[in-house]
């Protein structure tokens, strides 16, 4: 198999969306919804989560692996969208007044978003993501106006059905699929069973 070309460098973020998840009680399957919009991306870093397990035997290594625990991320806006703040946070909303309860319990989502680079955008989604509650900071206004942004901490691990923890473009994609990436969750098509 040929290897796909690569973007020499990346930088910049934007297009971030969010895809609320819909987990079939019984089945557990997973279905999304159509992603929406976060505006005012600043800044992304996703940490690995897993570890290696080392497994000693004749005095050495006798067997080692690498888990795969998905990402730790850390999603920096200029301010988390109300919108965000019901759908996954489970934030509650009256008569102009938004809501948080100690009982809430945050639903699951995937996280599409890109980087610029030099030949094409790489376009990313991480399928399965939980948030915590994000960081609230302010501070008083001096000579000149400084934004203060949010900081939404998640993590994106493995889907529960599939285990599959992320995707994202190469720049031989097929253009079709490109352009609507923000239209629907991209999820990999099913594998025929072997020997059929």
């Amino acid at each position: 198999m040929t290897a796909p070309t690569s973007n020499k460098i990346k930088y910049g973020l934007r297009n971030v969306h969010y895809a609320p998840i819909i987990e079939d009680p019984t089945t557990g399957a997973i279905t999304y919804e159509t992603p929406k919009r976060i505006p005012g991306s600043v800044s992304l870093t996703l940490e690995p989560a897993g570890e290696n397990v080392d497994f000693y035997a004749d005095d050495s290594t006798y067997y080692s692996e690498a888990t795969n625990n998905g990402y730790d991320g850390e999603l920096e806006l200029a301010n988390l969208t109300d919108e965000f703040r019901i759908d996954i946070l489970d934030d509650t909303y009256e008569n102009g007044v938004m809501y948080e309860n100690a009982d809430q319990v945050t639903r699951p989502f995937a996280l599409l978003f890109e980087f610029q680079g030099d030949k094409k955008a790489k376009r990313h989604v991480l399928y399965y993501c939980k948030a915590s509650r994000p960081t609230v900071a302010g501070q008083t206004k001096g000579e000149t106006t400084e934004p203060q942004t949010s900081t939404l901490n998640f993590t994106a691990r493995p889907r529960p059905d599939t285990k599959d923890v992320k995707a994202d473009t190469t720049p031989e994609i097929d253009q079709a699929l490109y352009d609507s990436w923000y239209q629907q969750v991209h999820v990999k098509a099913p594998q025929a069973p072997q020997g059929v």
